[in-house]
């Protein structure tokens, strides 16, 4: 049974309704409730750039779908930068498993309905400087992003972290690194969710 930090019961919970997912029978009305644990699996840790996107893809769906629940590929996701730049890679993934929007990889749908081939794209610093989300049935578009200044890593993280690599650590040094670097994450989702200093959304049309 997986162990995981109390905390990311805390964090809130994204709900969205997936037409494909009620079609296919695979959850009643197509409700689906996304949690940070979720996100955590998909990447394999817990960071403030998994916690981000998370909130990111929440703010931007809550500003989109005021009256919730919002449609899952109902988006189209632009991330600014190339797919391989910095952590576009990881970013892309966590928007790809709340909102549905995928790359080139994605579901081609059926009989023409439920496509989320080529939802998510990859553009150029010039294009935009901020990821942006549009509604699909509305052409709705807001930009949203994440300004981890309020939130700064413990001052110790750096040391703990040299120490917790030492390939003669100890499980106490490896145990105050992970619960150093949580505790940001913490903040981060719990603190900090409806942040607007954190988690900045604009509106643009």
């Amino acid at each position: 049974m997986m162990r995981y930090p109390a905390f990311y019961d805390q964090a809130p919970v994204i709900s969205m309704r997936d037409p494909l997912a009620a079609l296919l029978g695979a959850a009643d009305d197509g409700l689906i409730d996304y949690h940070y644990l979720d996100a955590v699996r998909l990447a394999g840790h817990s960071c403030p750039t998994v916690a981000g996107a998370y909130l990111m893809a929440r703010a931007a769906l809550r500003a989109l779908y005021p009256d919730g629940p919002a449609e899952r590929g109902g988006v189209d996701v632009q991330i600014p930068g190339a797919e391989s730049e910095g952590v576009n890679g990881v970013i892309a993934q966590i928007f790809t498993l709340i909102t549905g929007a995928a790359a080139d990889n994605g579901f081609h749908g059926i009989a023409g309905r439920f496509v989320r081939q080529s939802l998510l794209s990859f553009s150029t610093p010039d294009d935009n400087a901020a990821l942006q989300v549009r509604r699909r049935d509305t052409a709705e578009t807001v930009s949203v992003e994440l300004d981890l200044a309020g939130v700064p890593a413990p001052a110790n993280l750096r040391p703990l972290l040299g120490a917790a690599l030492d390939p003669e650590a100890s499980p106490q040094q490896r145990a105050a690194f992970g619960q150093a670097w949580q505790g940001r994450v913490k903040c981060l989702l719990v603190e900090h969710a409806d942040n607007p200093e954190v988690v900045r959304l604009t509106r643009l049309n």
